[in-house]
């Protein structure tokens, strides 16, 4: 099937504010879409070439954060952040938004993730921890926003966990603590499809708890 036709002549900006925007994606004579998004018209991925979408840096970057001190087992680390939509503290991984200058770097993803990390937990990454992506570039929700994550892992060795604390947060960020999940854990939360506490979570935390109850972190 030939794909519809989306131009930059044919997209119309419908709202434009600093935090978010919203352009009509005219992909036919009278016919409209619309997108919510956090990006300019002019890198709208709607816009690109599937060349250039394939190569596209994402908009921020999930974290999913595994300690591993000395002689004790591994558990995954998720903090309780106060999500807006929803009015509610929900089980979250580590994350945030790419700023300009990482993208300057030589591993954009990896720098993103330790800022968020530092940012959001108090823990640094050290020589003997170690990072990987999992995942470059994931869409949110295709059927409304071209907002996208990529999954990056990091695997901390702590001496001890004195250091965890949210005082790093900032902007409209609100924390109420953290989780730390036995693999044993994260298998029920993931089987309940809700936390402790009954609430529900986002995919990217069901990402999280999947890739680690299912050792791919230690691969």
């Amino acid at each position: 099937m030939e794909k519809p036709n989306i131009t930059k002549e044919t997209t119309e900006t419908l709202l434009e504010t600093k935090f978010l925007k919203v352009f009509d994606l005219q992909y036919a004579p009278g016919k409209h879409y619309f997108d919510a998004t956090r990006r300019s018209k002019e890198n709208l991925v709607a816009l690109q070439s599937e060349e250039l979408c394939k190569t596209m840096l994402p908009d921020a970057v999930t974290c999913i954060v595994v300690l591993q001190e000395a002689d004790k087992e591994a558990k995954l680390l998720l903090t309780y952040e106060f999500r807006y939509p929803t009015g509610q503290f929900l089980l979250s991984p580590p994350a945030g938004l790419i700023d300009p200058q990482d993208k300057q770097t030589e591993q954009p993803l990896l720098e993103t993730a330790a800022r968020e990390i530092q940012e959001e937990t108090g823990l640094t990454i050290e020589e003997h921890d170690s990072m990987h992506v999992v995942n470059p570039c994931l869409f949110s929700s295709t059927g409304m926003t071209d907002e996208s994550n990529a999954l990056v892992c990091a695997v901390l060795h702590p001496e001890d966990l004195s250091h965890l604390t949210q005082a790093g947060a900032v902007g409209s960020e609100c924390f109420d603590g953290f989780v730390l999940l036995s693999k044993a854990e994260a298998q029920e939360i993931l089987r309940q499809g809700r936390d402790a506490h009954g609430m529900f979570y986002s995919v990217y935390t069901w990402a999280a708890l999947l890739y680690f109850v299912s050792d791919l972190w230690e691969q």
